[in-house]
């Protein structure tokens, strides 16, 4: 339990009123008296989850007394409708603000500022560090860094279709390994500005479908299941049902049966392990046979996305309210993604120098 002058807050709260001014900024105004081998990383993988579920249940800052006599107090003076209710700037009500989700955003801030200034640590609310908005943005760092991973696979895709010709059969696999990370960051650019069930869902539904199809992808490409031997045909088949009936389940359990966190990082962390030793084997077998560098590219990245996932470890209070370990993450997907492109670029070259195996192969 974090101790603190309660009462002190308490009595500050009934004595200030919440306004917000042009630029949405809280105003206390007074008034009278109103209140590197993947497999070598799982278990920092599991360690990463437990921490993560460990810090969203130790949230104490919408526990704490004073937060909650600020929220009512703030709702009482500035939301009432028969008490000329305080405006919201037009930029936040187009991103769906509240004037009760203001005082909660606003109140987080006081406390937060009067904590500091008796020497206290900054605490979580609703699972949640404190951010400062941009904009309306809630985590603007995620947002920004989401974005630049978004560009990251788009401008990948343009070099795959420059460069690749559509004849060339692990193309439209390559396509949609695109399409598959663009959703899933524009999902995160959303979740990150605005957090609502509907765009968490949309966001953990996106990430689940791009960590799937990066497995389904790494099968096809190592055992390559694109190649028209009828044997690879019936695989390919198989695992494209298989992967799509794991994803369908997986989408079912959560909206119908239960929204379980531990249980969708735990598959999304299952799934991101196969992905990975599959990579891994490849880089292993690939340089074996060609002794070039480029052949170890995907057992290094996949290592990488490890390690950056590993930011995660030592979560902090966000510097200058924005910049947080979450965010950091996501800056630390965007190189391995540029440099995934460079090796599907390189690797396409390499397979049109290879004689194509006979429909007979097995």
């Amino acid at each position: 339990m974090i101790s603190g002058p309660e009462h002190t807050n308490k009595q500050a709260c009934h004595e200030q009123r919440i306004l917000p001014d042009a630029d949405n900024k809280m105003l206390i105004r007074p008034t009278t008296s109103r209140r590197f081998s993947p497999l070598s990383l799982l278990p920092i993988g599991i360690i990463i989850i437990c921490l993560l579920l460990r810090t969203v249940d130790a949230s104490l800052g919408d526990r704490l007394p004073e937060f909650r006599e600020c929220v009512e107090v703030c709702d009482r003076e500035n939301c009432d409708p028969s008490n000329d209710p305080t405006p919201i700037p037009l930029h936040h009500r187009l991103l769906l603000w509240t004037c009760a989700q203001e005082c909660d955003y606003t109140c987080q801030h006081i406390v937060t500022t009067r904590r500091l200034e008796a020497g206290q640590a900054v605490t979580q609310f609703h699972g949640k560090w404190p951010f400062v908005r941009v904009l309306g943005m809630q985590e603007p760092f995620s947002v920004l860094f989401s974005a630049g991973n978004f560009l990251a696979h788009q401008g990948g895709l343009a070099r795959l279709r420059e460069r690749v010709p559509p004849s060339y059969p692990l193309r439209r696999y390559y396509e949609l390994f695109a399409y598959f990370g663009m959703a899933s960051w524009v999902f995160s650019v959303v979740f990150h500005t605005r957090d609502f069930a509907a765009t968490e869902q949309l966001d953990y539904f996106g990430a689940g479908a791009s960590v799937l199809y990066g497995m389904y992808y790494a099968l096809v490409r190592v055992a390559r299941l694109d190649l028209p031997s009828p044997r690879r045909r019936a695989l390919l088949r198989l695992w494209t049902v298989l992967c799509c009936a794991l994803y369908a389940a997986h989408v079912a359990y959560l909206k119908l049966w239960r929204w379980d966190y531990t249980y969708n990082m735990a598959a999304n962390l299952v799934v991101g392990m196969v992905h990975n030793l599959l990579w891994t084997y490849f880089s292993w077998k690939r340089w074996r046979e060609t002794r070039q560098s480029w052949a170890i590219w995907p057992s290094m990245l996949v290592a990488w996305i490890m390690l950056v996932m590993s930011l995660e470890l030592l979560d902090f209070p966000p510097l200058w309210g924005a910049l947080d370990a979450h965010s950091l993450w996501h800056l630390g997907t965007i190189m391995p993604t540029v440099l995934w492109y460079n090796f599907m670029l390189k690797d396409s070259q390499d397979l049109a120098k290879t004689p194509k195996l006979k429909e007979s192969t097995a």
